[in-house]
């Protein structure tokens, strides 16, 4: 396997950086204190427009670091915010200070955006390196998925239009068989344009054959491609990672030698993502179903395993097995991976001893806090094994199969290598999220002193020997 590139100087901020930091933190001040003169003796004014900056200011510096529709809400904060502030201004028929003030939070916003910016380019540099274009470049599409996305998106004559080998997944077509097919005829990179399921069906012969894969979002969740940092609603850009790309390796999961790209559900989530209402509704599903399936008169699940401290968990109602861990925050609504390269499968599973756990947990499984309830549990090894007494029901990458016991998970790290386009993302939601919109203001100061960024070193790929 090949490292990817880690240079030590992307932990700490450049030099750029840190007077951008300066120049917005130094303009706020100013900003405010202009304020404080203006309005000095106008209280309620004074304090108005205190308020309206520092929201303004904030949310204006977070919306440089964040993409599609988050940026539209932080910007509308901002604008709603700022605008409250000049009308406050006008108020005291202070004209002149508002031509100045409004000069000064230009170039507050844009010298905070400066500086935040620097950590979502130096994360995305971080997890890839450049890629050539493919040689021979193919690309499957299942076109009944995602509720016709491919043919809406007309993703044959686009892949055309690029040079690019469209192959569309009939009725009864082998997709594997198809797949390995494309790669004996010499593709050097291929793609997949459908679900996760059929994502890691095609991932897996690129791993066997040593190619390189590319994620097309045409499916229904599409949550490997969310993970990888592809923009989800661009379907047609994200073939241009077949062109001038960056690539990185990441892992891979197998159950009892099945390969999966994103998580294994067993217990009560798997009979709830089995069901079809899942897919159009997947939190609204979850909320329904997870009474009757949790309730008192719900059969008891046979799946026994050892939890993080190497102790049985006794019975358990839920479990779920993901390549790398989530970020979870509803059953519905699972979240993002921080990485995909973390060497490990992450693990979750629900305890209910009583019909008072059952209400609790629903509780907070409601309000988004599932890490409150004590008999749920999170952790990450490099193996599981579940044992089971008859054939246990799974939801493998969403799609419903069985297996028989004993399940025995494991990961192979850094197996895939997967390109996107350059101007997608590059990097999940939870990648981002840490240090990038919480507090913008510790975030500058961080940048200003330049302290290493934490975000940057929790998702430095381990070591791995080339093979």
């Amino acid at each position: 396997m090949r490292p990817n590139p880690a240079p030590a100087m992307a932990l700490r901020p450049p030099v750029k950086a840190r007077a951008a930091a300066a120049v917005g933190l130094i303009s706020f001040a100013a900003a405010s204190v202009a304020l404080i003169i203006l309005l000095i003796h106008h209280a309620p004014n004074l304090f108005g427009s205190l308020v309206c900056l520092g929201l303004g200011t904030t949310t204006a510096w977070a919306a440089a670091t964040i993409r599609r529709w988050r940026l539209a809400l932080w910007a509308l904060t901002a604008g709603l915010a700022l605008g409250g502030l000049v009308l406050l201004i006008v108020a005291r028929d202070s004209v002149i200070w508002l031509s100045l003030l409004v000069a000064d939070l230009v170039v507050t916003g844009w010298a905070g955006g400066q500086a935040l910016r620097w950590e979502v380019g130096a994360v995305v540099n971080r997890r890839w390196r450049p890629a050539s274009p493919a040689a021979h470049p193919v690309l499957i599409m299942n076109p009944r998925s995602g509720h016709g996305k491919v043919d809406q998106s007309s993703l044959a004559e686009e892949a055309r239009r690029r040079a690019i080998t469209p192959v569309v997944l009939g009725a009864g077509d082998d997709l594997r068989a198809l797949a390995q097919r494309a790669v004996d005829e010499g593709a050097d990179v291929i793609g997949m344009a459908g679900g996760d399921g059929s994502q890691a069906i095609v991932a897996s012969v690129a791993c066997d054959e040593g190619v390189a894969y590319v994620c097309v979002p045409a499916g229904t969740r599409n949550h490997l491609a969310l993970d990888l940092g592809v923009d989800r609603d661009d379907v047609v850009g994200s073939l241009d990672a077949f062109g001038e790309a960056r690539e990185m390796d990441i892992d891979l999961g197998a159950v009892n030698g099945q390969v999966f790209v994103n998580n294994v559900s067993l217990g009560v989530y798997a009979e709830i993502v089995r069901s079809e209402a899942y897919r159009d509704d997947p939190i609204g599903t979850v909320s329904k179903a997870l009474p009757d399936l949790l309730g008192p008169d719900a059969e008891p699940f046979d799946l026994s395993l050892d939890g993080p401290d190497g102790q049985p968990l006794g019975t358990v109602q839920i479990v779920l097995v993901s390549n790398n861990r989530y970020q979870f925050h509803r059953l519905g609504a699972l979240g993002s991976r921080p990485r995909l390269d973390g060497g490990e499968i992450g693990i979750a599973a629900l305890h209910l001893g009583s019909p008072v756990d059952v209400t609790a947990f629903l509780a907070l499984e409601a309000a988004g806090h599932l890490e409150r309830f004590p008999g749920w549990y999170e952790w990450a090894a490099p193996s599981l094994v579940i044992g089971s007494g008859s054939t246990v029901n799974a939801a493998v990458d969403g799609e419903a199969t069985e297996f028989e016991a004993p399940l025995r998970f494991s990961t192979h790290p850094q197996a895939l290598r997967v390109r996107t386009a350059l101007h997608h993302p590059g990097a999940s939601p939870a990648a981002l999220r840490p240090g990038l919109g919480r507090s913008t203001f510790l975030g500058m100061a961080r940048v200003l002193t330049g302290r290493p960024s934490g975000l940057i070193e929790t998702l430095t790929p381990p070591v791995v020997a080339p093979s």
